[in-house]
C-alpha cells in the first residue's frame, strides 16, 4: 500500500465509518468526525482501510509506525530472496584441450558455489557463418560437466556468439 493511496484523518469523507482500534477493539459505527475525534484523542491517526467495505472500515493507529512496519518487512523479504549469480566463461574454436579443462576447473568451483555458468564460443571471421564448430566445443564442455551441472535448453547462437547455460544439478 503506497503513501498515495491512503486516505488519513481529513481526507476521510464518509457519513458513516466503521471504527477499528489499534488493539483490535471495536469502536462500532459512527461518523467519520466522531472516528477522527477518537483517534485524536489518544495522539493517533485515522486511516482508510476497506473504502470498498459498507460501511468503509477506518482504523485507529499511528500511521508513521505502520509505514515503518510495512517498509521494514518488505526490506525483509529482499533479503530473503536468493539473487542469481551468472559467471561467463568464453571460448573460441580454436581452444586446446588444457585451455578447456582450465576453464571447465574453474566452472566447476562456480557451480559448486551454486552460481549458474554462461559458457560463450566467439566465433572469428567465417566462423560465425557457420556455427558447428561452436557447437562442437560446447558439446565438449557439456560431456565434461555432466556430473555435476545441468545443461539449460539448447545452445544458443546469437551473431559472432553460441551460448549454452549450466545449471548446478538438482539433489
Amino acid at each position: 500500500m503506497s503513501k498515495e493511496e491512503v486516505l488519513l484523518n481529513d481526507a476521510i469523507d464518509f457519513k458513516q465509518v466503521r471504527c477499528v482500534g489499534d488493539g483490535g477493539e471495536q469502536f462500532g459505527i459512527l461518523s467519520s468526525k466522531e472516528a477522527l475525534r477518537i483517534a485524536h484523542s489518544k495522539g493517533l491517526d485515522l486511516v482508510l482501510i476497506a473504502a470498498n467495505a459498507k460501511p468503509p472500515v477506518c482504523k485507529v493507529m499511528d500511521y508513521g509506525k505502520y509505514c515503518y512496519q510495512a517498509e521494514k518487512k518488505l526490506k525483509e523479504a529482499k533479503k530473503k530472496q536468493k539473487q542469481i549469480e551468472i559467471k561467463e566463461i568464453k571460448l573460441s574454436t580454436q581452444i586446446a584441450q588444457n585451455d578447456i579443462n582450465y576453464k571447465i576447473k574453474h566452472a566447476r568451483e562456480f557451480i559448486e558455489e551454486g552460481k549458474h555458468v554462461k559458457f560463450k564460443v566467439v566465433l572469428k571471421g567465417r566462423e560465425s557463418n557457420d556455427p558447428k564448430a561452436g557447437l562442437g566445443v560446447l558439446e565438449r564442455v557439456k560431456d565434461m560437466m555432466s556430473d555435476i551441472a545441468d545443461a539449460q535448453k539448447e545452445p544458443k547462437s546469437e551473431g559472432r556468439f553460441v551460448m549454452w547455460l549450466f545449471v548446478p544439478q538438482k539433489k
